[in-house]
């Protein structure tokens, strides 16, 4: 006897097709700032107004989010500097193309010239170069890196560690904020600093005391016309960019605050954005790289909400 199926089970038969199909069809994938755009709240930390300094320039605020994890009594000295107005009214001194900007006293050198440090600044500190990762989270990039044993983050910081050493230190990525020193080692106060604002200089790292990183405004100081060669040292007084101010955030009030916050390196939302920029896969790439270079990984800053 011939037997016919139920009208549901045909159905069922007719449709299994179709879904099969749009299973089989590749599902499109979000973009990184899609990524980005949709990670809650708890993926997001707000900047700390006592580790962060405002450095006023004519054309608008540069925010610093200092490292004391990584440099603790340069941030201290910075820290005093910085409540004791030091920078307010010097100027960036020197501009070097594709490397850094530097900024502090021209004149610290010069006896009678100089401008005095606020009281409570040391005049002499050990080098930090390095720091211990015992007991800090290392949030690890799986990719080849030729300047470390190991590279990711820590503290919110692009950061590079050796195992075997048991050493982390911050990694001169763009926009990084370091301490200019002589040729001694522990020459550096934190008086005079430098940002990156070129390619990586990678062979600097563990060579100076890195004390933070930009969060936002680079824009102001990587348009800043470059110093004659070959170190981008301006010849002229009227050729240095005067700085308004550098004040702690802690220090200006609530209401005057730019409030900011930094996606988190250990959330699933960086890991999955930076996967997202490590294979590409929009119209405009024909091949997904399989491979991101640790200071092509941005840091993630937003308005508070």
């Amino acid at each position: 006897m011939r037997r016919t199926l139920p009208a549901f089970a045909l159905a069922a038969l007719i449709a299994a097709p179709a879904i099969a199909a749009d299973a089989a069809k590749p599902q499109p994938r979000k973009s990184a700032q899609d990524i980005i755009d949709a990670a809650p709240a708890s993926d997001w930390r707000d900047l700390d107004p006592a580790n962060t300094l405002y450095m006023e320039l004519p054309g608008g605020r540069v925010v610093i989010e200092l490292a004391p994890g990584f440099a603790p009594e340069h941030v201290a000295n910075i820290r005093t500097m910085a409540k004791g107005g030091f920078w307010d009214g010097l100027n960036i001194y020197r501009s070097q193309d594709n490397f850094v900007v530097q900024f502090g006293d021209p004149d610290g050198d010069e006896a009678g010239k100089a401008k005095p440090y606020p009281e409570g600044t040391k005049t002499h500190l050990p080098a930090e170069f390095t720091r211990s990762d015992k007991g800090v989270r290392f949030d690890r990039l799986p990719d080849v890196d030729g300047w470390a044993p190991q590279i990711g983050f820590a503290d919110g910081m692009p950061a590079a560690r050796d195992p075997k050493t048991g050493k982390l230190w911050m990694t001169h990525c763009y926009g990084v904020v370091g301490a200019g020193r002589s040729n001694p080692p522990d020459s550096s106060i934190g008086a005079e600093l430098y940002v990156v604002i070129g390619q990586a200089p990678r062979a600097l790292d563990h060579q100076l005391t890195v004390v933070g990183r930009v969060v936002k405004g680079m824009e102001l100081l990587s348009v800043i016309p470059r110093g004659p060669a070959p170190m981008g040292f301006y010849e002229k007084p009227e050729q240095r960019a005067p700085i308004v101010s550098i004040k702690l955030a802690s220090e200006v009030p609530e209401a005057q605050r730019t409030p900011l916050q930094l996606l988190r390196t250990d959330s699933r939302a960086f890991v999955d954005a930076t996967e997202a920029r490590r294979n590409r896969v929009d119209d405009f790439y024909t091949q997904p790289a399989g491979h991101i270079d640790l200071c092509n990984v941005p840091l993630p800053v937003r308005e508070a909400k």
